[in-house]
């Protein structure tokens, strides 16, 4: 029995450490993929990139809400979502559509899509959409990098899922 217990911890950790694509996609789930895949299209994102975002904001949980009061699969705040509503020609913006995955995901990935306009780099995009453009723009104006340790966090590992997404998803996510 205690053989047998070793042979399989030693698989798993073999596993754990080669990480084959059905082991990235069991601990990584795409769901939603059509609407990820066309809204990057749209947003011109990389796929796998909008995928991370949502992985990691909500784990693909349409339905998720913070203690700070953001919502959906991109955890998108009430008031940035009307802000890009009125943006994008929305004229009767609800709270509730941020529980809708198609108009969270649009929504977000416009909003993903503007920060790295604005900011020119993935990682400076990413800190603001996870610390704010305030907190970014007053961090950037005073020569300094990312100051919270749970963006700077954040960011690196959104670039690790994305990583994951890319190598577990690339037929579904069109890469």
């Amino acid at each position: 029995m205690v053989v047998l217990a070793g042979g399989v911890l030693v698989a798993f950790a073999l596993v754990q450490e080669t990480k084959p694509g059905w082991w990235e996609r069991l601990w990584y789930p795409l769901r939603y993929e059509h609407i990820v895949r066309g809204h990057a299209r749209n947003y011109s994102l990389d796929p796998a990139l909008l995928a991370a975002v949502i992985y990691q904001e909500s784990k693909f949980k349409a339905g998720a809400r913070s203690t700070s009061g953001a919502i959906g699969l991109m955890q998108l705040l009430p008031d940035t979502a009307k802000g890009i509503a009125v943006h994008t020609g929305g004229s009767a913006f609800r709270v509730e559509d941020l529980y809708d995955p198609e108009i969270n995901v649009r929504y977000g990935a416009w909003y993903l899509r503007h920060l790295l306009q604005k900011y020119g780099d993935e990682r400076t995009a990413l800190a603001a959409y996870n610390a704010g453009q305030d907190n970014v723009d007053r961090w950037r104006r005073a020569g300094l990098g990312i100051q919270f340790s749970e963006t700077r966090h954040y960011v690196d590992r959104v670039e690790e899922l994305k990583q994951i997404y890319r190598d577990a998803y690339s037929k579904e996510l069109g890469g």
